[in-house]
């Protein structure tokens, strides 16, 4: 081979790794990005179907129900609600009528099982993803 051939190939086999590189990470960038939605996106059928995703809002009063380390309640943000199913243990400032984000996956049943569940930390906090929701609800309703 000559020495321009050997550089060619040299070029080429570099070009080659960088694009296996750059395919494999953005791979694995897509399968661990969770998108944001609402409830009432996914009332309506917003909502990625098949992948994993977050939907924020305040957990309904009175819909936190216990059965060992299994949780049922509803995340809202004031115009739809989401029944959530959760296994594991919840944050302890997990409570009724305080912001949530849950991450997940919805079910053929219409129910959101989620795999983890965030919580507020602070008495006036609440995650942005939740409060924009619940803004957007109340708007949505006062019109």
């Amino acid at each position: 081979m000559k020495p321009r051939q050997k550089r060619i190939a040299l070029i080429v086999g570099g070009l080659a790794s960088l694009t296996l590189a750059a395919v494999l990470a953005l791979n694995a960038l897509d399968s661990n990005i969770a998108l944001y939605v609402t409830p009432s996106e996914v009332a309506a059928g917003k909502a990625p179907q098949g992948k994993a995703f977050r939907i924020g809002g305040l957990v309904k009063e009175g819909s936190i129900k216990r059965q060992d380390l299994t949780v049922n309640f509803i995340v809202t943000d004031t115009a739809k609600e989401i029944p959530v199913t959760y296994t594991g243990i919840l944050p302890d400032l997990f409570k009724e009528g305080k912001g949530a984000v849950v991450q997940g996956r919805l079910g053929t049943d219409g129910k959101f099982a989620a795999t983890e569940v965030l919580a507020k930390h602070d008495e006036n906090y609440m995650p942005p993803e939740a409060k924009h929701a619940v803004d957007q609800a109340q708007k949505a309703q006062a019109k």
